[in-house]
């Protein structure tokens, strides 16, 4: 019976949700692939943003290479078949959320390029790290094993690490009042009173929740600009809109539409896993 697994790209902490196709499912799968291949591919944004970004289909036990796709067929069986998504335990409302995600991609597709908006520089922090996407953006074992967290806090853990769980007190839900005391207990310290100014120390992060969906961290460099890993994806110093971050509360930050907190990560002191 053929299989087909398909990775939605969506999340950013967390790890992608996977539904797995068989049988006439998998077969219909299968024929929209073949299709798109004679098709002319649709445009993206050559950077990664927040939220749905499209597909990575697979054949289970294949050696060939998964293959990223927006095919509007492939992303309409997902959302026009409810017992396919609700096996992912995401909640009630994460096929909407799919779909809307789905048409603001679209959109930014259709809309793209954009460019970059000049924000003045207005102050510098020392003891930030470099902004250095190469070296996270490899193409491999670095890009895609680690997450925003990892990049906020500048630690490679090859693991997609979760606030809290080196710790052993992991966030049980995926709320500004749960995820915060997690990377608390990772030995980030809370500073909800830093307004995107530079700590003395250690460099500044920042959480922001898509409620009950999940979680994304911004990290801010020395050149006083903000960027961030979106999920496996590389990373990137832009918003959703393709501007440059001179603050995440006022970014483009798609579905993570809720605010939670500045924290501060100050270097060899925090362990995350």
């Amino acid at each position: 019976m053929p299989s087909v697994r398909i990775t939605i790209d969506i999340f950013s902490g967390r790890p992608n949700p996977v539904v797995e196709l068989r049988g006439s499912q998998a077969r219909a799968a299968l024929a929209v692939l073949r299709s798109a291949g004679r098709e002319r591919p649709r445009a993206r944004p050559p950077v990664p943003t927040l939220g749905y970004r499209g597909l990575l289909i697979e054949r289970p036990g294949s050696r060939s290479q998964p293959v990223r796709t927006m095919h509007p067929a492939l992303e309409d069986l997902l959302t026009d078949t409810p017992s396919l998504l609700q096996r992912l335990a995401l909640g009630r409302q994460f096929p909407q959320l799919l779909r809307r995600e789905i048409e603001r991609f679209r959109e930014l597709c259709e809309g793209w390029p954009r460019h970059p908006h000049p924000w003045p520089l207005r102050e510098r922090c020392r003891c930030a790290p470099l902004y250095e996407p190469a070296w996270w953006n490899d193409a491999g074992q670095k890009q895609y094993n680690n997450n925003c967290y990892n990049y906020a806090c500048d630690y490679r853990t090859d693991t997609f690490a979760q606030p809290g769980l080196a710790a052993g007190a992991e966030y049980t839900q995926l709320t500004c009042a749960s995820v915060r005391p997690a990377a608390v207990a990772d030995d980030l310290i809370a500073a909800p009173a830093a307004h995107n100014r530079c700590p003395r120390e250690g460099h500044l992060v920042a959480l922001v929740i898509a409620p009950g969906i999940d979680f994304h961290w911004y990290r801010k460099g020395r050149n006083g600009y903000w960027s961030h890993k979106p999920g496996g994806t590389p990373v990137v110093n832009v918003d959703n809109s393709n501007h440059l971050i001179p603050d995440p509360r006022t970014a483009n930050r798609g579905m993570y539409t809720q605010f939670c907190t500045f924290m501060v990560a100050m270097h060899g002191h925090i362990k995350i896993r």
